[in-house]
């Protein structure tokens, strides 16, 4: 089961990511172009919130089964300093969690913002918002050099 939640968890974070890149380009392209947010935009919006809530449902259940995280949780006092499994344990599950909180919010607020502006702003503005804190948490794994990991396991 852990080897099969890995190798899902690892397909989501490309979609994930094609996928708020794609929202964020819709949307700066509608916000700055002052274009008519269509049922395109709509879709796009939708799916990408939907993408990453699935992620987040996978992660959490990855948490639960995860040997690195049960390490933290039930070893907490003897875990917390080792780098790979603080950073597994906590601060990864915690700024992940946050990032689709964040894309959740600007998903929510846009789709019921009265006009396309107001509609592509908000959804470019927290899309951003959460993309960024996702490319953050990625760069913190490359920079401690924890633990490679590839970037799509099989």
């Amino acid at each position: 089961m852990l080897t099969t939640l890995l190798v899902l968890h690892s397909i989501l974070r490309s979609l994930v990511l094609i996928a708020l890149f794609y929202a964020c380009y819709r949307a700066y392209l509608g916000w700055l172009g002052e274009k008519e947010y269509t049922r395109h935009d709509y879709l796009v919006r939708h799916w990408t919130a939907t993408i990453c809530h699935i992620q987040l449902l996978v992660g959490i259940i990855l948490y639960f089964v995860s040997p690195l995280a049960q390490a933290l949780v039930h070893h907490f006092k003897d875990t917390v300093h080792v780098k790979e499994i603080r950073y597994y344990g906590m601060e990864h599950s915690l700024l992940m969690f946050l990032a689709i909180i964040v894309v959740t919010i600007g998903s929510a607020k846009a789709k019921r913002a009265t006009s396309d502006t107001a509609k592509f702003k908000i959804q470019a503005i927290g899309f951003s918002i959460g993309l960024a804190i996702i490319l953050i948490v990625i760069g913190m794994m490359m920079s401690a050099m924890i633990s490679p990991r590839p970037w799509l396991r099989w």
